[in-house]
């Protein structure tokens, strides 16, 4: 695994590590119980919890689980909850039970929850109050053994919790009204396994830790099947290639992304939790005066994003408040870095925004920028430790040096495949074990990689390939926009067209305005034929853009 590279741009860094040092995610976390005891763990709602709360009430739910309702090695429990205290501990006791983690998004219409509940065969349930009612839609087609329901300030405890509990119930009125035939208390369920002792079958590296679905975008959702040791990969390979930067027990991360995407799970949630940091929770990134206490409140050292809520952040003014000096990383994924949000970033914190790669399919990171990059450089890093990158053409052959190809993937962090669905598992890798990613990218002479786009978003102009990462990239440069999002439309004389969505920021910004831009940016091809503007673009829950949503009406019109 030749990487020279590693020792000019990162000379600490390994180039491998040892994906079995820990035999699961539960024995990586009793390190850390012991070794930061008394060091914060979890922040939400003015509540912080510490590493020796967050042991007794992780174990006190496995024991629940285990001890008086049976549950074995291999059940499968969802977690459908946004960023509250409740997740970390629920998720805790999970993986310590030796059971398997799903993941669901709140958001989720029952349609969704249902499909991803039958189809993980999850037995038992944990929700917040707030989304009950959409599982009650559909609970009487579902084979769940146990519900069990939290109120959003139920861990914060005392007096505190109960009025947290009464404003969201009563006065903004966020619970929907709700009827479930079985259901209990999460509370009732972590007294009844305080103080007993957790009683587990050996949980080893090729266990199933989650099932992380994925996907849905393109179709029904997949469930990623991700091992405790594709997870203790990645989690170690992320120290790994921060190395110094970080010390353990003083960070302070905050966590706006949804730990239950796979993104801030691995990297705030179980990395941090692995280096005795301190998450601190924010259940509504949206809430920006929330948003706001809580960044002028703490001295962060890590902060994990995308792009748009990065975006987002700079466009408040409240930024000039926020204290940037302790800041050590600030990590962007899920989506590609425009260069006008990395370059205001970066003028307005004084810091770089570090931009990293992955997929749910490799739990997730595979690139990662060097941590003392000097300035936004259009990559999304190199391979990090134990993994190998190469760039694929159409039948699976390495392309020429230098040539754009699907970026393909071997690392211990990669998944087994789809959970049941072994046609689309056989999709995923090419004959010789690669993960292919679907993403089209470049590698050069340093190792850096490139994406230059999805093969599915790709657009092709009288034969020539357009990728729309590219025009949203100098669209967004222009001072009058917002947001942009490009997409393919049918075109009778070129195959296809480009055509672009524009959020305004500048509400003066006309169609002639863009045009001139591109014309000065952008070669003939690439430069879009249609301008629609929009008050606001179609995202994902996590703030990723969603072309399909554009692409649809588009091709009807």
């Amino acid at each position: 695994m030749d990487k020279p590279w590693l020792k000019q741009y990162l000379p600490g860094v390994p180039e491998t590590i040892d994906p079995d040092r820990y035999s699961s995610l539960g024995a990586m976390l009793e390190e850390s119980f012991l070794h930061f005891a008394d060091r914060p763990a979890f922040h939400n709602l003015g509540k912080t919890i510490t590493y020796r709360e967050l042991d007794l009430l992780s174990r006190a739910f496995a024991a629940t689980l285990c001890n008086n309702l049976g549950y074995q090695k291999g059940d499968r429990v969802a977690i459908m909850m946004p960023n509250v205290l409740q997740y970390p501990v629920v998720l805790y006791g999970i993986l310590r039970a030796g059971l398997i983690a799903v993941n669901v998004n709140p958001l989720y219409t029952p349609r969704e929850l249902k499909h991803q509940m039958l189809d993980s065969g999850a037995k038992g349930i944990v929700i917040l109050a707030n989304f009950a009612h959409t599982l009650a839609e559909v609970e009487k087609d579902l084979p769940l053994q146990d519900i069990w329901v939290t109120e959003v300030g139920d861990l914060v405890g005392g007096l505190k919790g109960h009025v947290v509990n009464f404003v969201v119930k009563r006065i903004k009125k966020m619970v929907p009204p709700y009827r479930l035939q079985k259901n209990s208390s999460l509370l009732e369920a972590l007294e009844t396994g305080k103080g007993q002792s957790l009683k587990t079958g050996k949980v080893t590296g090729e266990d199933i830790a989650f099932l992380q679905y994925t996907g849905g975008t393109t179709g029904v959702s997949k469930g990623a099947v991700l091992t405790h040791r594709n997870m203790v990969a990645n989690v170690l390979q992320a120290e790994s290639w921060i190395g110094g930067t970080f010390n353990p027990g003083e960070e302070v991360a905050i966590t706006p992304l949804p730990l239950y995407h796979i993104f801030s799970l691995t990297a705030n949630c179980l990395f941090i939790g692995k280096i005795g940091g301190l998450n601190v929770l924010i259940t509504n990134p949206r809430d920006f005066p929330v948003f706001f206490k809580e960044l002028k409140h703490w001295p962060f050292t890590f902060i994990t994003g995308v792009n748009t809520l990065f975006l987002a952040l700079l466009n408040k003014p409240q930024i000039k408040e926020v204290d940037f000096s302790h800041l050590k990383i600030a990590l962007a994924g899920g989506m590609a870095v425009t260069q006008a949000v990395a370059t205001k970033w970066a003028e307005t914190t004084g810091h770089v925004l570090l931009e990293a790669y992955g997929l749910t399919e490799t739990s997730p990171a595979a690139c990662i920028n060097p941590t003392n990059l000097q300035t936004y450089n259009g990559f999304i890093g190199l391979p990090i430790s134990s993994t190998v990158v190469a760039l694929m053409d159409e039948e699976g052959r390495p392309v020429h040096k230098g040539e754009p190809g699907e970026l393909c993937i071997k690392g211990p962090q990669v998944t087994q495949g789809y959970w049941k669905k072994p046609e689309e598992t056989a999709k995923l890798f090419t004959p010789e074990g690669w993960l292919k990613t679907g993403d089209i990218a470049t590698i050069n002479e340093q190792g850096y990689v490139k994406l230059i786009d999805r093969k599915k978003d790709m657009i092709l102009v009288s034969g020539f390939n357009v990728y729309p990462n590219e025009i949203e990239d100098v669209v967004s440069l222009h001072e009058g926009v917002l947001e942009v999002a490009a997409i393919g439309v049918p075109d009778e004389a070129a195959g296809e067209a480009v055509k672009i969505y524009v959020v305004k920021r500048d509400p003066k910004l006309t169609e002639g305005d863009v045009m001139a831009h591109c014309r000065k940016n952008l070669t003939g091809y690439k430069r879009p034929k249609y301008i629609e503007f929009l008050n606001e673009l179609p995202k994902t829950n996590v703030g990723k853009i969603l072309r399909r949503a554009l692409r649809e009406p588009a091709a009807k019109a």
